[in-house]
């Protein structure tokens, strides 16, 4: 069953028990590692090691969500060490892999009564701005924000996973906090944002060069992710101009792209497609208040994209 999935009416309650208990551990994953594939391998191996056990081990766990989630934030915490030294060999610049809006790690009907650990799959979808920064952190100032932070787990649990006190969790925490403040702007209203990808996307698909340099803001800088395996600037993009001029020349190489919009991790963004319908890049935006595009991050690493390939 894919990480998206969700129960159909009917099914039996273990079924959909497994199933939450499946997309918690998902959404939690994904938070930590930032990949799709990571974020599965790390659930398969929290249930190996919950397998493992015996079954009077099992049956003396007595919150095994609370265990499932302890397992799972600590394999995380160990790849994330094996993920930086591949990131740094990585060629280009390494983004996280994009989601799709069928993407919600919930099995929960909108109006169950739910616990912190279910809402965050429901409420809380995260956005590609959020993952870009925790990517900055170290793997303990990660992991402890997105334990304290989105899964509201208190410190005296967290200090148990990372190895650390639980004054040295809270200073974690508050570290990656102010990380966010600094490198996140001010928000934007959804529909400013909305507004200004819709803008980006009439702008490029039409090839109107000034167009494209209005709704961008005059010190945007985009990334472009290719991997090594298709073409992308493996240097940041800076201003409005440079960033303008580079994306209507991917359209000129390929006239037949097809640009939609799309929910880039809960949030509008734009999907590229080709003449058979294959998406070749997916795009997160941010916006100022004024409501230009500040931040265009592009994945075209087709490895990151397949979660993408069915949508139409």
């Amino acid at each position: 069953m894919s990480a998206g999935a969700s129960a159909r009416p009917g099914e039996p309650p273990e079924l959909v028990d497994a199933i939450r208990e499946r997309n918690v551990l998902l959404g939690l994953s994904y938070r930590l590692l930032g990949s799709l594939d990571d974020a599965e391998d790390a659930v398969q191996e929290t249930y190996i090691r919950w397998y493992r056990l015996s079954e009077e081990e099992r049956r003396d766990i007595a919150y095994p969500r609370a265990w499932l989630i302890k397992t799972a934030s600590r394999i995380g915490l160990d790849m994330l060490g094996s993920a930086r030294a591949r990131r740094e060999a990585y060629v280009g610049e390494w983004l996280p892999e994009p989601v799709p809006a069928t993407y919600r790690w919930s099995s929960q009907d909108a109006s169950a009564v739910i616990d912190p650990a279910d809402r965050v799959t429901v409420d809380d979808s995260v956005s590609m701005a959020l993952l870009v920064v925790l990517e900055s952190m170290t793997p303990a100032e990660r992991v402890a924000f997105v334990l304290h932070d989105v899964f509201r787990y208190p410190f005296n649990e967290i200090a148990d996973i990372v190895g650390r006190t639980p004054a040295a969790c809270r200073q974690l925490a508050s570290s990656a906090r102010r990380r966010i403040r600094e490198q996140r702007g001010r928000p934007t209203s959804p529909a400013a944002h909305a507004a200004a990808v819709h803008s980006f996307k009439v702008a490029w698909q039409t090839g109107d060069l000034a167009g494209l340099v209005d709704v961008l803001d005059p010190g945007a800088t985009a990334v472009t992710d290719g991997g090594g395996l298709v073409s992308a600037s493996l240097e940041p993009l800076r201003g409005a101009d440079a960033i303008a001029s580079f994306f209507l020349g991917v359209l000129d190489r390929q006239p037949d792209l097809t640009i939609r919009e799309e929910l880039v991790n809960g949030e509008p963004g734009l999907a590229a497609t080709d003449a058979d319908g294959r998406t070749l890049a997916v795009l997160a935006l941010t916006t100022t208040v004024s409501g230009r595009v500040e931040q265009v991050w592009a994945i075209r690493n087709p490895e990151k994209l397949s979660a993408w390939h069915h949508m139409r």
